[in-house]
């Protein structure tokens, strides 16, 4: 008898899925370059240029819960391909907004590519974990992450090299309108090219469809469970989710200025924008080594040195100045990485509210990506921009509280890592 063959880590399912996250990751990674353009641009204050991100995560509020029906009522595929086409659409909305010089229209297009974007992490997070054995789906997901935060390094980088060269960055003549013409052109650009790749992603998965069906035996199990407004560690951990993306994205979306000012590397902003992809790679290789760091640490114990350890390096960015405030601006990323997925499972493990109420409430929480940057943005407008960092110090110093009394807390239960993912 012909022994049977071991199954494939992955599969051509999972590997299609996968595509999806680096293509998020890399959309949403444009948007830190296109801030200081806008900026230029529109002549905004740093806080209205954070209205940007204020559009995007904004999505993730208002969304997540018509995006779970949304994908109930059409499967996964079809979840999918209406996410894909919604954000195609914003993307071709850009030169329109553009074309008009209405940078309320911007905001606009942002916005239903972020719905679009919210509905395909709706779709794809549980159906990365559902595409194989069960007892791999932590390889699964950990592996879609990294092509998610591939995407978060490739995307600023593109973004700048286009976005940030010529037009209102080329000296005095960057005043003139055909400056400012040249510049909103980049940001055409930009946005062509991301819509050509949703448009690839969408011939992907129309062909590859009739595989991305999860297993019954992987769905979400049913029943309350319990309330969410009586479930303290459901309130926690979304303020906790709330507090890191708000930290993430206002350090990633000051970046370009931040190194860029002469106190610091003074460096011209292209190459300023394309150093934000470091940022960004901190927290792909600071996935893989808090991967390893959790088989021997505690996901509290880990989770609460990390955020003290950023909480210190947004301390030093606020208080020096040259190459030391930059190396410790940029080395925030390999500290946030395992943040999001520890927070999002210590949660799960400890709520007494279902693990699909306690699910979507953390999803929502990701509209802290909204809120921070905002605020950040008023106090760099107020006081100097390394004084800005000061909000996301605060941010982690809660988030190792949590963490803290989350070490001290035993679990309820094993939280089922099938709905976690990466925001």
């Amino acid at each position: 008898m012909t022994p049977a063959k071991p199954a494939l880590p992955i599969s051509p399912a999972f590997a299609t899925v996968t595509t999806l996250f680096f293509t998020w990751g890399f959309i949403t990674s444009v948007i830190d370059p296109l801030i200081p353009t806008v900026r230029a641009v529109f002549h905004l204050s740093y806080a209205e240029s954070m209205l940007t991100q204020f559009a995007w995560f904004m999505a993730y509020g208002v969304v997540s819960l018509p995006a779970s029906a949304i994908v109930a009522r059409l499967n996964y595929a079809g979840g999918i391909l209406a996410a894909l086409s919604l954000m195609l659409a914003g993307c071709l909305l850009i030169p329109v907004a553009t074309h008009l010089d209405a940078y309320p229209l911007v905001l606009t297009a942002l916005f239903i590519i972020a719905s679009g974007v919210t509905v395909l992490q709706v779709a794809a997070n549980p159906l990365s974990a559902a595409l194989g054995p069960p007892e791999r789906s932590h390889f699964r997901l950990v592996l879609s992450q990294a092509f998610n935060s591939l995407g978060t390094v490739i995307g600023p980088f593109f973004g700048a090299m286009v976005m940030l060269r010529g037009g209102v960055f080329a000296g005095a003549s960057g005043a003139s309108t055909a400056g400012r013409a040249q510049s909103l052109g980049n940001v055409n650009l930009s946005f062509e090219v991301v819509a050509a790749l949703i448009v690839c992603v969408i011939a992907f998965i129309a062909l590859t469809r009739k595989q991305l069906v999860a297993p019954e035996a992987q769905q979400a199990s049913a029943g309350d469970g319990g309330s969410l407004i009586r479930s303290p560690w459901a309130l926690m951990g979304a303020g906790a989710i709330f507090l890191y993306v708000g930290a993430e994205v206002s350090i990633g979306s000051l970046m370009t200025n931040f190194l860029h000012q002469p106190s610091i590397l003074n460096l011209p902003i292209e190459s300023a924008g394309k150093m934000v992809s470091l940022y960004w790679l901190g927290a792909m290789v600071g996935r893989f080594l808090g991967g390893a760091a959790l088989t021997r640490v505690s996901a509290g114990r880990l989770l609460t040195a990390v955020a003290v350890i950023a909480s210190m390096l947004c301390l030093t960015v606020a208080t020096t100045d040259g190459i030391v405030a930059a190396v410790a601006a940029l080395a925030i990323g390999l500290f946030n990485a395992v943040m999001f997925p520890t927070i999002f499972t210590l949660t799960l493990e400890r709520s007494s509210a279902s693990q699909a109420k306690t699910s979507g409430l953390l999803c929502m929480a990701i509209v802290g990506g909204a809120i921070l940057p905002f605020l950040t943005g008023v106090i760099a407008d107020l006081a100097p921009l390394r004084v800005a960092y000061l909000l996301p110090l605060a941010a982690y110093l809660a988030i190792a509280g949590f963490a803290r009394r989350a070490a001290q807390t035993a679990p309820r239960h094993t939280a089922d890592v099938g709905v976690t993912g990466g925001h």
